[in-house]
């Protein structure tokens, strides 16, 4: 009788059940794993959601395919370590940006060979357990794969499936469909953070996916325009101020607001900005709320030039990169023919931001190749902001920049600022007992560093014949210490000294309007001040935010994460400040400036 090769007994049926429960098993536990780290820094409220758990199921049946189906053993071994890259660096990513890595950014991760040191100080020694659950899953794999050869059942696993599906597409649709509903998880207070734990990674690139072949309606055009009409209008100073026809914006690295002012051991971290801030011609905000995403330094720079808050996924400058902003350069020039100069040790390619400066209106970008290597900082040895600031001293001492008889806007980018904070033993001036966190004591330390640059570029922009007529504001692009902040603000060495909000400051040297505004204010508060101070208000485009100059504003700001910070505002003024990212989101994404631009004439 001809052998039955379809056939297979109990036993060889069993142990091949065995081998896909076990391969199952190893990749449900490397979601959970994942979900629980994710999950510690934010709340664990997706551990008791349907959707949690069906995705889980969902995803991991699906990745079971090459062993379940075709008994490829090795292939299902491959896609458990891609598995395992895929959800480290997206750990990695949140630990500092606090989301999944989106979906357009894995183009670009060339721009990681610049930040090597960030990289590895955003790894934790308890990653490795996602490698070690697929090493550990070889040697049971061939504990198990004797007499595996035959048929096998597929009615648990396509059970399994069915299940899985059936539970996440009635939860789905109970709330509007999956991009209604994965909106709605990040519009909550408690869950905003949780969305890429409740629908996994892949969930979260899907969102992208949907979103970026999302279609303007005039349900949407109506939305931005109502949102406008309510916000409160932008109006000139009353009386007369001091000219201002030069603007210089020292946007400095990861500096926050706790270090000014401040003596630690006796030691002053930050002497010379202390010192600005002491002459009565500088408004000094030190309550400024990050406001940044996923893009960091470059959404800093649109909240900063463009007053507009980060897109929900992604980085504008790399999706949207040649839509229509309004900004302080284009103001600059179109009011006060200015030159707009962008200065920076990066490469144009990091974050787009060579694209993107020009979309902003940059006439001339100064960067990485254009800067000599001394005082060589961080992991690729770059040039530290000791010798870059001094080096744009140089250019415009020697004529290659604000050239004589130009009005400028001149915007420097300091890198030294970046985690690790590890500063050259011979570029440290300051030095802190072992009773100082490591992290803390590094970040002060290099903290003093930046303040000496930035002291002495200010001290060389005074003795210029243009000084009087020059506005210049140092402001730090994002907070610097990320999931540290929480362990050095309960240190015995942190504790009262480290600031529990992530707050950078907003220092404005030769302002015609000399003060203190020690409320909290948004970052997008920014970009309509300096309209004010540079009598730009007849720009067509005043910003999202609000000036703090104007006495009605309120003293509060939301953080990305949609918490309430500073004055307690009325339920209606928090829903209505908190809707103002989804408006600029959209703004963003269907290019709204683009016809207000043509016309130009005078904004809301």
């Amino acid at each position: 009788m001809r052998r039955n090769l379809f056939h297979c007994s109990n036993s060889q049926q069993g142990a091949t059940d065995k081998v896909t429960l076990l391969f199952g098993i190893t990749i449900f536990f490397k979601f959970l794993l994942f979900d629980f780290i994710w999950s510690i820094p934010t709340t664990f409220a997706s551990f008791s959601t349907i959707e949690f758990y069906a995705t889980k199921i969902i995803a991991t049946l699906v990745l079971l395919v090459p062993y379940k189906f075709f008994r490829l053993w090795k292939t299902e071994i491959v896609i458990m370590l891609l598995l395992d890259i895929l959800l480290i660096v997206n750990l990695m990513y949140f630990r500092t940006y606090y989301t999944a890595i989106p979906l357009n950014s894995y183009g670009l991760s060339g721009n990681l060979a610049d930040f090597t040191g960030s990289v590895y100080d955003s790894f934790r020694w308890y990653d490795i357990f996602f490698p070690l659950s697929t090493i550990a899953s070889i040697p049971l794999y061939w504990h198990y794969k004797r007499n595996t050869a035959g048929r096998t059942s597929y009615k648990y696993y396509g059970g399994a499936l069915g299940i899985g599906i059936l539970l996440f597409t009635i939860t789905t649709l109970a709330k509007g469909g999956f991009k209604e509903a994965y909106n709605t998880v990040r519009q909550k207070a408690y869950l905003c953070a949780s969305t890429t734990s409740m629908y996994t990674v892949f969930g979260s690139l899907c969102y992208d996916l949907i979103n970026q072949k999302q279609e303007a309606t005039p349900q949407i055009q109506q939305e931005i325009k109502e949102w406008l009409s309510q916000k409160p209008g932008h109006h000139p100073l009353a009386g007369r101020i001091g000219i201002r026809n030069n603007c210089i914006v020292i946007l400095a690295e990861s500096l926050e607001s706790w270090v000014l002012e401040r003596e630690v051991e006796r030691q002053e971290i930050t002497p010379y900005l202390n010192k600005l801030l002491q002459d009565s011609t500088t408004l000094y905000a030190p309550h400024v709320l990050t406001q940044v995403k996923g893009g960091r330094s470059i959404d800093a720079q649109l909240l900063l030039c463009a007053g507009m808050l980060p897109i929900n996924s992604g980085t504008y400058s790399s999706q949207y990169p040649d839509h229509t902003y309004g900004t302080l350069q284009k103001a600059m020039h179109q009011q006060k023919n200015s030159r707009n100069y962008l200065l920076t040790i990066d490469k144009v390619s990091t974050w787009n931001q060579g694209v993107i400066a020009y979309s902003f209106g940059t006439d001339t970008i100064i960067a990485y190749h254009d800067f000599e290597l001394t005082e060589a900082f961080g992991t690729h040895k770059r040039t530290g902001d000791g010798s870059f600031l001094a080096q744009c001293s140089q250019k415009i001492e020697k004529g290659e920049i604000w050239k004589k008889g130009e009005n400028v806007y001149m915007q420097l980018v300091t890198y030294s600022g970046h985690a690790p904070f590890k500063l050259p033993k011979e570029l440290k001036e300051i030095h802190f007992s072992p009773a100082i966190p490591q992290k803390m004591n590094d970040y002060m330390t290099t903290a003093r560093y930046t303040d000496k640059a930035i002291g002495k570029f200010v001290e060389y922009l005074k003795t210029l014949p243009q000084y009087d007529e020059t506005l210049i504001v140092i402001t730090g692009d994002h907070e610097g210490l990320a999931t540290y902040r929480e362990e050095l603000c309960n240190a015995p060495g942190g504790k009262g000294i480290v600031s529990d909000k992530t707050f950078t400051p907003f220092i404005i040297v030769n302002s015609p309007v000399g003060m203190r505004y020690d409320k909290v204010m948004g970052q997008i508060d920014m970009y309509p001040t300096l309209l004010n101070l540079l009598q730009l208000d007849d720009y067509y485009w005043s910003g999202l935010g609000q000036s703090i100059l104007d006495p009605c504003k309120k003293g509060f700001a939301i953080s990305p994460q949609m918490e309430v910070v500073g004055e307690e505002p009325t339920p209606a003024e928090a829903e209505f400040a908190k809707k103002a990212y989804d408006i600029s989101d959209q703004m963003i994404h269907f290019d709204y400036l683009c016809s207000k631009a043509k016309i130009g004439g005078t904004s809301k």
